[in-house]
């Protein structure tokens, strides 16, 4: 589920963060670096995190 107080565009990596216990810049930061640096086109970490955030639903206690 997508966070709806740790977020800064759509609150995906805020959610995946409580999700596992993470901390939710480090998974912002790993995702950022991920869309820098994979080989091949980096279209594809902005298109899954965009994917991600129409398909999770919306928390409604966080």
């Amino acid at each position: 589920m997508r966070s709806r107080r740790d977020r800064w565009i759509y609150g995906v990596c805020g959610g995946i963060a409580r999700r596992y216990g993470w901390s939710s810049t480090a998974v912002r930061l790993v995702t950022v670096l991920l869309a820098i640096f994979i080989p091949g086109p980096n279209i594809v970490v902005i298109l899954a995190y965009f994917l991600l955030a129409f398909l999770l639903p919306e928390a409604e206690d966080f």
